[in-house]
């Protein structure tokens, strides 16, 4: 998958997935060079293979970009339709999952835009009380670098 060739099918792939789980999962290694994988529900990609989430309550990433700031973020679209239409026919329309490797950015105040990015995604759940505790008081983003693009392979069914 080229990065640069199919970024708008990226960014629709992040979007799907997004809607059928709440998150994309992040991996790193931690200061000890463990591995970890962060939920992160706020990554936003932009249209230049960069992106951003909002830093409010990952606690390993950020000790993670002092030594190794080298990610993998991972989205699945866990859509059920998509699964049985996919099983049925014997084939998936579009990548089942994709793979983001990347680097981490500098953490910043986020923008007014970034901001209204955020609480269009979110406006779903507005007025929960969940909504509060997870997404009001959103000050700060972690930029993110993008560098390579890869399908998950499931076999016949990506092929």
């Amino acid at each position: 998958m080229d990065i640069n060739k199919d970024w708008n099918i990226i960014r629709q792939h992040f979007n799907k997935s997004f809607k059928s789980n709440f998150y994309v999962s992040i991996a790193s290694v931690d200061t000890n060079n463990n591995p970890t994988v962060t939920p992160i529900g706020s990554l936003f990609l932009n249209d230049n293979q960069t992106g951003f989430y909002f830093e409010k309550f990952p606690s390993k990433l950020p000790l993670c970009e002092n030594l190794n700031k080298n990610i993998c973020v991972l989205g699945v679209n866990s859509n059920r339709w998509f699964w049985i239409k996919s099983l049925f026919k014997g084939k998936f329309p579009n990548p089942p999952a994709i793979k983001l490797y990347g680097e981490l950015g500098k953490k910043r105040k986020a923008t007014k835009k970034e901001l209204e990015r955020l609480n269009r995604r979110m406006r779903a759940t507005k007025g929960l009380k969940g909504n509060t505790y997870l997404w009001k008081n959103m000050e700060f983003v972690r930029e993110v670098y993008f560098e390579k693009a890869e399908k998950i392979n499931l076999g016949k069914m990506t092929q």
